[in-house]
């Protein structure tokens, strides 16, 4: 019972990140976490949670390494091949080699191999880490890819380094030659194991669907298991697990391209279901992280043997080090590109941009996982030398790479962000293309005979969002329009609130059935004004609600229906609302939103048009009904496609955040006019 409430806590914590990182949206949500760990491990009764090394690693890296190599474009990456390996292979040999002499002569009570071990678990640079400080600053493409390259690489590296060199400093055994090709088969044979497991696995889906078994929770089941599966019996044979993952990933999403006009739903579902499991699990190796560093501080600084200030002097020489090998590694290898290629897919090298690649090396969890895996013992039954201060080193290093890339990434970035100012409309609009076209394809795999008519509707209402986005509106003047339509709707919405507290008043509809149709009117305003403070309000209004429902004695009918599913009365209900607030934004109407206010009047009198005619026999009318389910899909593919662009590094925050405001608007009309 500790454990899942811990885990509850864990999960409200990251929760609550994001909606601080909406506060303070110049410190990343990774740092915000760890801040969180580290409070919420520092209170009396905190949560304490021992970091199982193997078990984090196949827990948490393994889905998100798999998930990385499945969305990284693979053209991309084989084109930045030849610095990808220099970075994920070369530049962690030249950290293990450097940094680990560098230590023992800084650190002379840490043994040699024991330094080596340190180094190679700094090595690494932490794929989620980066992905969150890319994502924050401007950055061109293939440096951006070239980042995410070195992540899903240099695992695997760091740590095969790591585990020969915690070899040697346990039996006092080290063969270069026998750790040369041990390495080699350890990674060759993790990418073909990775490759065949999901080849194998991937096929067990095909004949699973040929036995008629076409539920998408089956399926999705089999996918989420994949990584898991993939990552333990690569480990089992031998060979990386990691590297098994990403190339698992990356077979994924070849087999995915080639299945996707007839997979479109599993697509749909699979984006859904692994965008919330990837934001947990992102989230939780901070939190973790952030839970861990009180205990490993607190084992040196409360040790007497050891001077803080010179322990974090440590930390400061060795972070700064390896910028500086970092650095160092990059200027020579982007030089030599340019002497002898003169078409490089990374362009010329830039002062500014070896910066920024440099600080994007920030360290992450699978170094401090990797810093715990450190055995307590010896062979000869003699403790593990200088442990503690070896983890705490580990940890150091992630908070400072952290901390010195959040505050000078940004920085450095300023002046490149503003000189793509001009770029990002056309970026905004593209992406816009984008999100559309992939609403229209969710849309058109979902239509059948029986609601064709209505799936062509809402694709037409989606060429005509494309052909708007292309056309010569200003964003500034599309804005006001919006802001305007935006004002008039809340006008009317508040009137039709007004109408049914008099209906209530008058005993023409019961409590109830004015708690449903408030209730509807609340997310419908919360959704149109698409503020916090609205939404808090909205929060507030909700509780007054449901209390004044329990506690009012109002005057009611013995025989009064009071059920909104009633034909009749909900007809009755919808004109006096709709007439209620045609009235009132006629009242509100003047020369500078007489346009806006006339299309939003003509909906309201559309329907109570279509409500005076209807058939009495019908509760609902069916075309209506499906063109709302299918605008439902359209809108949460659309949701999808943004999230997927910002993760890829195709859109940069700012610009997310306006697309998700155009799919909260195109979604508030939707509710209002159904």
């Amino acid at each position: 019972m500790e454990l899942f409430i811990a885990v509850l806590v864990l999960l409200v914590l990251i929760g609550l990140s994001n909606i601080l990182n909406r506060f303070v949206p110049f410190i990343p949500v990774p740092l915000i976490q760890i801040v969180l760990g580290v409070a919420i491990a520092l209170l009396p009764a905190g949560v304490h949670l021992p970091l199982n090394p193997e078990l984090f690693f196949v827990l948490f890296i393994a889905p998100l390494l798999y998930n990385d190599g499945k969305r990284t474009p693979r053209h991309e990456l084989w084109n930045l091949r030849a610095p990808i390996l220099l970075l994920a292979l070369g530049l962690v040999f030249v950290t293990v080699v450097v940094a680990g002499y560098a230590i023992h002569w800084l650190i002379p009570t840490i043994p040699l191999p024991a330094a080596f071990a340190l180094a190679a678990i700094l090595s690494p640079t932490d794929a989620v880490a980066v992905g969150a400080m890319a994502g924050r600053v401007h950055l061109p493409k293939s440096i951006h890819r070239l980042l995410e390259g070195e992540a899903l690489m240099n695992d695997a590296s760091g740590l095969v380094a790591f585990k020969f060199a915690i070899a040697a400093t346990v039996t006092g055994v080290f063969s270069l030659a026998e750790a040369s090709f041990s390495f080699l088969i350890i990674a060759i044979g993790g990418l073909l194991a990775g490759a065949l497991l999901s080849f194998l696995l991937i096929r067990l889906g095909v004949w699973i669907r040929r036995l008629g078994m076409e539920d998408v929770t089956i399926h999705m089941l089999l996918q989420i298991l994949t990584p898991f599966v993939i990552y333990l019996v690569s480990e089992e044979i031998g060979v990386s697990g990691i590297l098994a993952v990403v190339a698992g990933g990356i077979i994924h999403a070849i087999e995915r391209d080639r299945t996707e006009s007839v997979q479109l739903k599993m697509q749909v579902v699979s984006a859904s279901t692994w965008s919330v499991i990837l934001f947990i699990l992102n989230g939780l190796v901070f939190v973790i992280l952030g839970v861990q560093i009180p205990d490993v501080l607190s084992t040196i600084f409360e040790n007497v043997t050891f001077n803080n200030l010179q322990v974090l002097g440590y930390v400061g020489l060795i972070s700064v080090l390896l910028l500086m090998l970092r650095f160092v590694w990059i200027y020579l290898f982007w030089q030599g590109n340019e002497w002898f290629r003169k078409k490089s897919p990374i362009g010329k090298p830039r002062l500014k941009e070896i910066t920024i690649i440099s600080l994007s090396g920030v360290r992450g969890a699978v170094t401090l996982a990797g810093a715990f895996s450190i055995p307590y013992v010896l062979q000869d039954g003699s403790p593990f030398p200088e442990r503690d201060l070896i983890i705490f080193l580990a940890a150091g290093v992630i908070l400072f790479t952290l901390i010195a890339a959040s505050v000078f990434l940004p920085l450095l970035a300023k002046n490149d962000e503003k000189a793509a100012d001009g770029t990002q409309q056309t970026t905004e609009r593209k992406a816009q293309d984008i999100m559309l076209n992939a609403a229209i394809r969710a849309v058109k795999s979902e239509m059948t005979d029986e609601n064709k008519a209505a799936a062509l509707a809402v694709v037409s209402d989606l060429s005509k969002y494309i052909r708007q986005a292309a056309g010569q509106m200003t964003a500034g003047k599309r804005k006001d329009i919006l802001k305007q339509e935006t004002a008039i709707n809340l006008i009317g919405t508040r009137a039709e609130r007004k109408e049914i507290e008099n209906m209530m008043d008058e005993n023409v509809i019961a409590s109830e059935a004015a708690f449903k149709c408030n209730s509807w009117l609340d997310r419908k305003e919360m959704m149109l004004a698409n503020r916090t403070n609205t939404q808090m309000m909205f929060s507030i209004s909700e509780i007054g609600r449901v209390l004044g429902h329990l506690f009012t004695n109002r005057s009611e009918k013995p025989d009064q229906p009071f059920m909104i599913e009633n034909a009749d009365l909900f007809r009755q209900v919808k004109l006096r609302t709709s007439e209620a607030a045609i009235k009132a934004i006629r009242a509100h109407m003047n020369d500078g939103n007489r346009p806006v206010a006339l299309s939003v009047i003509a909906k309201y009198e559309r329907v109570i048009a279509r409500l005076r005619t209807w058939n009495q026999g019908k509760t609902e009318d069916p075309f209506n009904q499906e063109k709302l389910e299918l605008q439902m899909v359209a809108i949460q593919e659309q949701r999808n496609t943004v999230q997927q662009l910002y993760e890829n590094g195709e859109i940069n925050r700012d610009v997310a955040a306006k697309l998700r405001r155009f799919i909260n608007d195109v979604e508030a009309t939707v509710l209002k006019n159904s």
